[in-house]
């Protein structure tokens, strides 16, 4: 009888299941969200930094040459808009594992991980979570930017959408590899400051690689290699309605590697079981 129970009980998960948990992450970091604002004015006030203060001073010294994808010469304003863009995400993607680590101190990241659904697929729904996050941040500071005359092909608000996704799950699941080493929330801004600005001063966020060759050979190798690099000319083709496929298939690449080794790296064999049970007992 109870072999026959067994039998006929239903095995893995239906859509159904499968959709609910996506709303509730989503739902959940949506609501984080609204109740830290701050989060969102700091989210901007980096990019519109960068866009207010250090273009006016770096216009002059920096000239940009007609490189694709734009057709005439251009300020340097509109040249580092996209790597804003990236940069905005670049971030929300480090402060998206942030949470992660908090969460993990606080019990919630490990009571859902320990949940029947499959680890992976809830690691990515707190991917696409912070996805989406980010892209609200992103528009913003686009209409902040055309207010002050950046203003890309009006079909680029939209071409530009899949590129910002892409790019958006590669910097939050790369986020999410680097969560996964940190045990406690004192190591994480020093992990951020060998990863953030490196990734974000060596590439072509805020000056073509052209002129990066002409200055540093070694540099220019550096930042070819760079992910960061290929995220933002993957932005900055897509907003102006063309493709960038080698940095296409550069994120693309990087996104299912970090994603992959975040899905190991959370893996109960290694990282999160590898703690001595609660209280000291041994």
């Amino acid at each position: 009888m109870t072999s026959a129970i067994i039998k006929d009980r239903p095995t893995g998960f239906s859509l159904a299941q499968y959709i609910t948990c996506l709303n509730g992450i989503v739902w959940r970091e949506a609501l984080r969200f609204l109740h830290q604002r701050e989060r969102f004015v700091s989210a901007l006030v980096r990019p519109l930094v960068w866009l207010f203060i250090f273009a006016a001073g770096f216009r002059q010294v920096l000239g940009i040459s007609i490189i694709p994808p734009y057709e005439t010469y251009i300020l340097y304003e509109v040249y580092i808009a996209p790597g804003l863009m990236a940069m905005i995400q670049l971030f929300n993607g480090m402060q998206s594992s942030l949470s992660m680590v908090y969460d993990r101190e606080m019990g919630n990241m490990r009571t859902l991980l320990v949940s029947p659904l499959p680890r992976w697929y809830l690691l990515f729904c707190k991917l696409l979570a912070g996805t989406a996050v980010s892209l609200l941040q992103v528009y913003a500071f686009l209409l902040i930017a055309w207010l002050w005359d950046i203003e890309p092909p009006p079909i680029g608000y939209l071409t530009v959408l899949p590129a910002l996704i892409l790019s958006g799950l590669m910097l939050g699941a790369l986020g999410m590899l680097i969560s996964s080493g940190i045990k406690q929330l004192e190591n994480f801004a020093g992990v951020m400051n060998f990863v953030i600005f490196p990734m974000f001063f060596a590439s072509s966020a805020l000056y073509p690689l052209w002129r990066v060759q002409e200055g540093s050979p070694m540099l220019y190798y550096v930042c070819q290699f760079n992910p960061f690099t290929h995220a933002v000319e993957l932005i900055r083709f897509a907003l102006y309605g063309q493709i960038n496929w080698i940095s296409l298939a550069v994120v693309g690449g990087c996104t299912a590697a970090f994603m992959i080794g975040a899905v190991l790296a959370y893996d109960p064999s290694r990282g999160l079981s590898r703690r001595g049970p609660a209280g000291g007992e041994t």
